[in-house]
C-alpha cells in the first residue's frame, strides 16, 4: 500500500496574513485527510509578532538557519518527520524556496498570492496527492 502523502504548506502569505489565519485555504486543506504541516522560517520574535501559535497544523521552522531558499532546510524537514521528497507535496509563494523544494524532488506549486487562487491549490493537491 502507497503512503499517503504530507501536505506541506508555507506559512506567511499563504496560510497565515497580517488579517490572521487565512480562513477560506484552512477549509479548503480541511478537505484532505493528509496530514499537513506549516513551513516557516520564523524565529521566536517572528513567531509573536505574527502570532504563529495554536496553529491547526504542526508547524516547522529552521528559525532562519537555513531559510527555505537552501534545500537543507528540507532536508532537516525531512529527518525530523522521517519523510522523503516522494512523501510530499508543498505549496510556497516564495519563488526561490519553490526552486530550493523543487532541486530536492518535491513537487511544489509556486503560489500567486496576489491571485490567492485556492482552486488551483486544490487541484495541484488532487493531481499530486
Amino acid at each position: 500500500m502507497e503512503k499517503e502523502k504530507t501536505i506541506l504548506v508555507d506559512v506567511w502569505n499563504c496560510f497565515l496574513t497580517e488579517d490572521g489565519v487565512n480562513k477560506d485555504m484552512h477549509e479548503m486543506l480541511e478537505e484532505f485527510p493528509n496530514k499537513k504541516i506549516l513551513l516557516t522560517n520564523a524565529d521566536d520574535d517572528d513567531k509573536k509578532r505574527f502570532n504563529m501559535f495554536n496553529m491547526p497544523y504542526e508547524l516547522f521552522t529552521m528559525e532562519h538557519n537555513p531559510d527555505k531558499v537552501d534545500p537543507v532546510y528540507y532536508e532537516k524537514m525531512f529527518e525530523h518527520f522521517g519523510l522523503k521528497a516522494e512523501d510530499v507535496v508543498y505549496f510556497e509563494h516564495n519563488s526561490d524556496a519553490v526552486k530550493s523544494a523543487e532541486s530536492l524532488g518535491i513537487d511544489t506549486l509556486h503560489y500567486d498570492k496576489g491571485k490567492k487562487d485556492l482552486q488551483e491549490i486544490k487541484s495541484f493537491l488532487v493531481e499530486n496527492l
